[in-house]
């Protein structure tokens, strides 16, 4: 476990922080994986596979939770699984809120730190491209950006960069992330809508 001063920063916003768990549905994890690079620290994120459930959509490596294993060596072997990276439980700094989606599923985040260089090993068959948005990113004035659908529902845009903008579940995890893992703020997530397009 490393104690630069990215780790020592999130672990120390993180401590305080109570999770909200969530019951029912189907369990699934997912990983925030940050890694300490000493020139530009960021978080990785994949676009899934253009195929099968969530195609094309960002997302965090993880999935369903299998019935004989905990919810930290879940998101751990799909990290495994979809990118290649091999992440022990001690590299895990902390949980955010269970979020329940509107297909189903509970999502348990983790928030998991690695050192550079990440050697990564995407499966094609999974995840289409993995993507890299740096620490300073995610703290942008800019960020979290509001618009409303026509209906008058209030949905989270998280606009990273060109043709990169992500909506919850995935872009309220990450919201919580900077809110609470970066800026030390306890902001709740759980009342965020997701748009029409990534319940498919």
């Amino acid at each position: 476990m490393t104690n630069s001063a990215v780790a020592e920063r999130i672990r120390g916003n993180m401590v305080g922080f109570e999770r909200i768990a969530a019951t029912g549905g189907r369990a699934a994890a997912v990983v925030i994986c940050v890694v300490d690079d000493p020139d530009e620290p960021h978080v990785l994120l994949i676009r899934r596979a253009y195929r099968g459930m969530n195609s094309g959509q960002w997302a965090f490596p993880g999935g369903k939770i299998d019935p004989d294993e905990s919810a930290v060596a879940a998101g751990l072997r799909e990290v495994r699984e979809e990118i290649g990276l091999d992440l022990a439980e001690s590299d895990v700094l902390g949980v955010l809120d269970d979020f329940v989606t509107d297909s189903g599923f509970v999502m348990t985040p983790f928030v998991a730190l690695t050192c550079a260089p990440a050697r990564l090993d995407p499966n094609p068959d999974e995840v289409d491209s993995v993507h890299r948005v740096t620490l300073e990113r995610l703290v942008g004035d800019d960020l979290p950006r509001w618009t409303t659908t026509p209906s008058g529902v209030r949905l989270l845009q998280m606009p990273l960069r060109e043709r990169m903008t992500i909506h919850a579940p995935t872009g309220a995890i990450l919201y919580q992330f900077r809110e609470v893992a970066l800026l030390g703020r306890h902001t709740r997530v759980g009342d965020l809508h997701q748009p029409e397009f990534t319940r498919e």
